[in-house]
């Protein structure tokens, strides 16, 4: 059983041991001038340098750096065939998201490139993102489907997210998301596509044991309410929890539908009401919030991330990384969105992209902190002057050594 101690830690950040709100939201735990005891991949022990143990396997001097959980990145679509800058410069000369998509853009193009490659391509460039986002101090990922949008592309898709879980040290969850978009061919007769995820797709991922969740991108641009509870219902009793896309541009009754079917999750949330804030303080659902998508599209409003806090709501942070509206994972990044443009606190965004996002995709017990039993998976700054500068020197990359599972990666 190899040991390793780390030791003259500046700032051990631990984080807390399961998900929280309101107040305990804001509040860090840490211990100064520190030492953190891994053994067998995991946490053994923490404390103060004085009562650091003498021996180990790997004694590693932090030089008064700062350690910090790794994040849990609990939404993101990694796996695509092409990027997609052309809509890029199509949105800087004025059109909107729902005019590139309403003209076959945004995810019906990720989709035809999709069922065009193969999935050695797929998995091969996968793992690539996938090593950069590591390096940016995600330790678990929850990756989606969504473009393939047939059965056979979706299957892929899950396929290479499977054979993604196989390969990567940190923890994959997967998400079926067969209904991301309506294809062309359906618009006419949406209730056929709606038909073909239900009774296709569903059951032949769930017999494949290729998801974890099922997601549904509930929309004016995508699916309706009614849509989208047929689908969570028949996940549901094909024991896939819900993850859902809704209020991205409007509100349409999507988070009030996804409570009731009990969902683990309601993503984007960048509109909200006062009666979705009601429906989600009587809930367990938590708000992920991707505050990439609004600041890449520009479209001028954010999460209202401190009414859904002060309301006593679960707030989660993650990247949205995808090829469309979000080409990026950098999760340090996601803080600093969070911090300026939501009115976050540092300590509330750090927590929000840790602990409530392990939450967010059943992760908790082994992820999102630095607790005695937990899977070490870490991050090494150098010296900083407090944990706050993280979020504030959005520019620079600070993470110098990242451990997953208690191996320097």
């Amino acid at each position: 059983m190899k040991s390793i101690l780390i030791k003259n830690i500046g700032q051990l950040i631990l984080g807390h041991t399961h998900a929280v709100k309101d107040s305990a939201l804001a509040n860090l735990p840490t211990v100064s001038d520190a030492f953190l005891l891994i053994e067998d991949g995991r946490i053994k022990d923490f404390g103060n340098n004085e009562i650091a143990p003498e021996n180990a396997d790997e004694i590693f001097d932090a030089k008064g750096g700062f350690v910090f959980p790794s994040f849990v990145d609990s939404h993101t679509h990694l796996v695509f065939a092409a990027s997609r800058e052309q809509e890029f410069v199509d949105r800087i000369n004025g059109l909107s998201y729902e005019e590139i998509s309403a003209r076959g853009g945004g995810i019906l193009n990720s989709a035809r490139k999709l069922q065009a490659a193969d999935e050695d391509f797929l998995f091969e460039n996968a793992m690539k993102r996938l090593e950069e986002v590591i390096q940016f101090g995600t330790g678990a990922i929850e990756i989606k489907s969504g473009y393939g949008l047939t059965l056979d592309s979706e299957l892929k898709m899950l396929r290479v997210i499977r054979r993604i879980k196989e390969a990567s040290n940190i923890p994959v969850k997967a998400t079926f998301l067969g209904a991301h978009s309506i294809p062309m061919e359906f618009r006419g007769d949406r209730k056929v596509y709606v038909d073909k995820v239900v009774d296709e797709m569903l059951p032949q991922v769930v017999f494949e044991g290729l998801a974890d969740f099922i997601d549904v991108f509930c929309e004016k641009v995508a699916f309706t309410v009614e849509e989208t509870e047929r689908i969570m219902e028949a996940g549901q009793k094909m024991g896939l929890p819900a993850k859902i896309h809704t209020n991205q541009f409007f509100s349409l009754g999507g988070i009030e539908a996804s409570v009731k079917y009990g969902a683990r999750s309601v993503d984007h949330l960048e509109v909200v009401n006062d009666d979705e804030i009601k429906a989600l303080q009587n809930s367990k659902t938590i708000a992920t919030l991707l505050p990439s998508a609004p600041f890449f599209l520009n479209q001028g409003h954010f999460p209202p991330a401190r009414k859904l806090i002060d309301a006593g709501i679960t707030v989660a942070l993650a990247s949205d990384y995808n090829p469309g509206t979000t080409p990026s994972g950098k999760m340090p990044f996601v803080l600093s969105l969070a911090c300026i443009n939501m009115r976050m606190l540092p300590n509330e965004a750090f927590n929000a992209a840790t602990i409530n996002g392990a939450a967010a995709i059943d992760l908790e017990e082994d992820y999102g902190s630095i607790t005695r039993g937990k899977v070490a998976n870490l991050f090494l700054t150098g010296p900083l002057s407090s944990t706050d500068f993280l979020p504030y020197a959005f520019g620079s990359n600070l993470i110098e050594k990242v451990m997953v599972k208690g191996v320097w990666h």
